[in-house]
């Protein structure tokens, strides 16, 4: 780590900067993948979740593992520390939570933390294992703590999950419950990268296997929650909070959305829009933000009544909602 990382503090602390160098080492290993990097960084500015969809073999683990290194190490304010569970048929929820031991010297019961005691989470294939499995991380993601019968023991200050799921339809996989779909901020699709990107893999791989190896921590603990306190004094427009609104209330409404969006959706858009507005180096949110950001935010919340719809009607509520505010011309633009 740089000496300029190092002594970078809650006041001094360049976020353009910051969060351009952590984009640009992440990329020495994920290639042709500069918007989805985006987005996990997003996530995590805002203080949330975030969940990746794909075939197997497009990244998403790859992705998490780099994010992880680059924020993890030593400092002054301790480590990162990063945990990772592969998540299989037979996995329990006491593999996630942490089980009671008995000391044979004491002769007593003492508990021993599982994996979700961490700073970052990496739920790989999260939809392999049971809905009861699942659910164990429902109250770690929402509310930062875990029970373990009377007993409820906090999180460290930052915890964020990183979940890869394999699409439903795949052999072995099950739907993950609407209530814990709800907790991650955002949902994204990794996808294939294009032909010059693969090719170019193809030729580095030797290289970027040891790009992972040998990453360096960009940005410490104490550096990320002043980031995320950055975001969180982002400027937001009255006309855009109001355009927040637009969208969740229609998708209430909309004949193709049996299930619309909450009210804690749309707090979760704010804050994503915050975040997303600081990873693109403003301290203002756009509208532009608002198109980019939007399915990402929304559509894991919603449920559809049939597949054509699904794909028409987020766009729909979209298009109608940032024509509206690129007419208010907002910024003087």
């Amino acid at each position: 780590m740089t000496d300029e990382v190092m002594d970078s503090t809650p006041d001094t602390l360049d976020a353009s900067a910051s969060i351009g160098s952590l984009i640009d080492q992440m990329e020495t290993v994920i290639r042709g993948k500069r918007s989805q990097i985006e987005m996990v960084i997003t996530c995590l500015l805002a203080g949330g979740h975030i969940l990746m969809e794909d075939n197997p073999g497009t990244g998403k683990t790859v992705m998490a593992r780099t994010l992880a290194q680059c924020i993890s190490g030593g400092s002054e304010d301790g480590h990162v520390l990063f945990k990772r569970i592969q998540f299989t048929p037979d996995l329990l929820p006491m593999d996630l939570i942490g089980t009671h031991i008995f000391d044979d010297r004491t002769k007593e019961f003492l508990f021993r933390k599982g994996p979700l005691f961490c700073n970052v989470l990496l739920a790989d294939e999260i939809n392999r294992a049971s809905p009861k499995v699942q659910s164990a991380l429902l109250e770690a993601m929402a509310e930062h703590q875990i029970t373990v019968g009377d007993v409820t023991l906090p999180l460290e200050k930052m915890f964020f999950t990183i979940a890869t799921q394999n699409p439903i339809e795949m052999e072995g996989t099950y739907p993950l419950p609407a209530a814990q779909l709800d907790r991650f901020y955002m949902k994204i699709h990794f996808g294939y990268v294009d032909e010059d990107t693969e090719l170019n893999i193809y030729r580095e791989y030797l290289n970027i296997a040891r790009n992972l190896i040998e990453l360096r921590q960009v940005l410490s603990m104490r550096d990320i929650l002043a980031l995320q306190a950055e975001a969180g004094s982002v400027f937001v427009h009255e006309e855009i909070v109001k355009g927040v609104s637009n969208i969740v209330r229609a998708t209430r409404t909309h004949p193709d959305i049996s299930l619309g969006a909450s009210t804690r959706s749309g707090i979760a858009f704010l804050k994503c829009l915050r975040a997303y507005a600081l990873v693109r180096g403003r301290t203002f949110v756009i509208e532009d933000d608002v198109r980019d950001i939007t399915r990402h935010v929304l559509e894991h919340r919603l449920v559809f009544r049939n597949k054509e719809g699904k794909l028409k009607a987020l766009e729909s509520i979209i298009v109608k909602e940032t024509e509206r505010l690129a007419k208010l011309k907002l910024y003087g633009r």
